[in-house]
């Protein structure tokens, strides 16, 4: 894991100093809203429905055990004694007093943690897999490259006022768990014939008003040139992006409108003045960078298989939680975990204080003090023996933590919705309480298999609905709320957009809705092995369309 150099601790520290003085000035009346907004959202301060908010970064998702705590008594002391989790892998906190966050900030300081660039038009918090350093299907650790954009894009002065914000993805696996292909920029790293390692680079993607699936612009990119080329990328986006409409604004729109081709002409042209300068890689710096985040030393432990097929013939709730939520480690002896943060009739994405300080204690005591924030609104124990899974199991199932559901229709992404933005035209958190509790059977959820439904309150995207397999945006019409379908869509190695299925339904009938396409669904698969996504790209949207408007679509 990265720990800050004397740089980063004076940077930090000094930032917190101006935002408090700027905080100051603004109760005190010396500068006005409209002045003070850009100085909030540079420190990652929002102001909602109903309070203020505040996004804290956490780079690439990862964090310890020390960290994770601080959370928690932010929470506690600050908050109403909970943070939410996004698809960012960024926490928020939706309640504090703006004349708290300096001390907030000033706490989070003290733990290598800040809220820098998690707002405005700049470079955001850089995302990567949340099984990063542990899948067993994974080529090399994306992290340390997530590291080295972070340091290079943090306060650029050349990228601090971009068109739009703009958000950059690493995976260094064959299955795409970070969805690099909605982002601004996607890198996939991947080795060639020769052995070397690079990058596969997609650029504008994106969700919101104008949902694009990345274009590949370049099938391979040695790594000592990831600088330099993605600076060629922003400088033509910088160049080129509208800054006259912001709806037309983010990289997506230039790429689309300039065509892959050209736009792709013009980064290599830019590229053949930057590829030999002081942004080429040097291998000392790359191998620095990647010692920060070198493997735990993981002692062999296979009395972990006995002791794991011992308990789960002795508990069906063990056995279920290591069905679901328990993937294959690198090592053959360890595992990683996934712990759900979505409880059947609970908010997605929201962990109390106390449960982020059971998470904390488990990876201090069981996971190589390594935690980890997941883009689908999951926290994640990486590297857990087998031998310790039953341990860990009974304190998250204490803690109410244990809920077996990962990948399945009640692990719901959602946004925040009218409960809290400013923006949202809708309600995102009850629609998915309801929908979990209609599917509360843990028996029926795995009857129905890897299902991913996703939601939003407004066309931003925030809930990620377009790559969903069931995607559900929430939109307002003549003063009421009303929740439009998509389905098709994913985020992985073979991303796709959702098709909208029809009219939009009510918020009393979109759960009914959702029944409807899942039994439609489970009629007609080949089997139990097809996934949903499988079977609606077999069959399209036809079958759906007829079950959920009957009549009214064969008329049609």
């Amino acid at each position: 894991m990265y720990r800050y150099d004397e740089f980063d601790h004076d940077f930090v520290h000094q930032r917190v100093g101006q935002y408090r003085d700027q905080v100051e000035r603004r109760l005190s009346g010396e500068i006005a809203e409209d002045a003070f907004k850009p100085l909030r959202l540079m420190n990652g301060v929002y102001l909602q429905l109903h309070a203020y908010m505040l996004r804290v970064a956490i780079p690439y998702g990862t964090l310890n055990g020390k960290q994770m705590r601080r959370l928690a008594r932010i929470a506690r002391d600050y908050d109403k004694g909970y943070g939410h989790f996004t698809t960012r892998q960024n926490i928020q906190y939706n309640w504090p007093k703006l004349s708290d966050t300096p001390d907030i900030l000033d706490e989070l300081a003290e733990v290598e943690m800040h809220a820098i660039q998690t707002s405005g038009n700049c470079i955001r918090n850089v995302s990567a897999d949340h099984f990063a350093g542990a899948a067993a299907d994974e080529v090399a650790d994306p992290r340390p490259y997530a590291e080295i954009l972070r340091q290079w894009s943090s306060n650029h002065p050349e990228y601090s006022f971009l068109p739009r914000k703009f958000k950059i993805a690493v995976t260094g696996a064959e299955r795409d768990r970070a969805a690099i292909q909605v982002h601004d920029i996607g890198l996939h790293l991947k080795r060639n014939e020769a052995g070397e390692l690079g990058f596969a680079v997609y650029v504008g993607g994106g969700q919101g008003r104008t949902p694009i699936i990345a274009k590949k612009i370049r099938n391979f990119l040695p790594e000592a040139d990831l600088l330099s080329y993605t600076t060629a990328i922003m400088r033509v986006y910088n160049l080129h992006g509208r800054r006259d409409n912001k709806y037309k604004a983010r990289i997506k729109i230039l790429v689309n409108e300039t065509g892959k081709y050209e736009f792709s002409r013009q980064v290599e042209a830019e590229w053949q003045n930057l590829k030999e300068t002081v942004l080429k890689l040097p291998e000392y710096d790359l191998a620095a960078i990647a010692a920060y985040f070198a493997p735990p030393q993981l002692q062999d432990r296979p009395e972990g298989w006995g002791l794991i097929a011992a308990g789960k013939k002795n508990d069906s709730g063990f056995a279920s939680w290591v069905h679901q939520n328990v993937t294959p480690h690198r090592h053959p002896d360890y595992s990683v975990v996934t712990i759900s943060l979505k409880p059947i009739g609970g908010i997605p994405g929201d962990a109390s204080d106390t449960q982020m300080e059971v998470v904390a204690e488990l990876a201090e005591k069981f996971g190589h003090d390594e935690i980890r924030v997941s883009h689908e609104q999951n926290l994640v124990l990486p590297h857990v023996a087998m031998a310790d899974l039953e341990n860990v199991y009974r304190a998250l199932l204490e803690a109410g933590l244990a809920t077996a559901n990962a990948g399945l229709v009640t692990d719901i992404i959602a946004c925040p919705g009218l409960d809290y933005c400013a923006l949202a035209n809708a309600r995102a958190i009850p629609v998915a309480q309801e929908i979990s509790e209609r599917f509360d059977s843990l028996e029926r959820q795995r009857a129905i298999g890897e299902l991913k439904i996703k939601i939003s309150g407004c066309i931003n995207a925030c809930g990620h609905h377009h790559v969903g397999h069931i995607g559900i945006l929430g939109v307002e019409k003549k003063g009421a709320e009303l929740y439009q379908v998509t389905l098709g869509g994913s985020g992985d190695e073979q991303t796709s957009i959702g098709q909208i299925i029809g009219r939009g339904f009510e918020p009393e009938k979109i759960t009914d809705a959702v029944e409807t396409i899942v039994e439609t669904y489970m009629g007609l698969r080949q089997n139990p092995d097809e996934t949903f996504l499988e079977a609606y790209r077999r069959v399209g949207p036809a079958p759906f369309k007829e079950a959920l408007y009957g009549e009214k679509f064969k008329a049609a």
